[in-house]
């Protein structure tokens, strides 16, 4: 797998470009303020598509934030999708300034990915969380420890990427997707977890331990 350690994430190069060939083409057609605009949504896209280096925790036992962005909500659910019991929820809400490549909270294995078509609700909704088009992951631990993962669309770009596949083996930190534009992570950890994060917290992937597990 590649590194995915570019300083801009190659997939914002299908959108960057062409917006920056139209500032090319409206500033020699004289039209300058066309141009100017198509200069700031090119200039807002390198942005948005930045890949920044984190410092990856080392504690064994640590459980990094999977997202940049808010903490939403943290409850006790029940989950009968790719796991089933009881497990804590975390949500967290990337809106259009944060970075937006997301990273594995704990080392494991890949043992399923899924995609799930739906629909593009505003991402910070509750009901984004069950209706919008997402992608989930499961991890699982070497102890067998399972985490599950859900990359939630949002209403813009209504695009997720995941670079993961079955079977593969993550360290804590690595990169493993992206969510264009503002959208919502989740991670469901076990229940017995101690959860160091809470409601309203600024987290940055890979880097702010949101909890441990036991």
């Amino acid at each position: 797998m590649h590194s995915r350690n570019e300083l801009i994430i190659r997939e914002g190069y299908k959108i960057i470009i062409p917006f920056a060939l139209s500032v090319i083409i409206f500033a020699v057609l004289g039209m300058l303020w066309t141009a100017i605009f198509f200069f700031f949504v090119t200039s807002f896209n390198i942005w948005f598509f930045r890949n920044p280096e984190r410092t990856i925790p080392q504690d064994t036992q640590a459980v990094v934030s999977p997202a940049d962005g808010k903490v939403l909500k943290i409850e006790e659910v029940q989950e009968d999708s790719l796991i089933k019991g009881r497990f804590r929820k975390i949500s967290v809400f990337m809106n259009v300034f944060n970075v937006h490549v997301n990273r594995i909270p704990f080392p494991g294995k890949v043992d399923a990915v899924r995609y799930h078509k739906g629909k593009f609700l505003v991402a910070s909704l509750d009901k984004a969380s069950s209706m919008n088009e997402k992608n989930s992951i499961l991890l699982k631990t070497d102890r067998g420890r399972e985490i599950l993962l859900i990359q939630i669309a949002g209403v813009v770009a209504r695009r997720i990427i995941c670079w993961v596949h079955e079977g593969m083996a993550v360290e804590r930190g690595q990169r493993f997707g992206l969510i264009c534009y503002g959208s919502r992570l989740e991670i469901f950890l076990p229940l017995d977890s101690n959860i160091l994060t809470k409601v309203g917290d600024k987290v940055k992937a890979g880097e702010t331990i949101i909890g441990y597990l036991t």
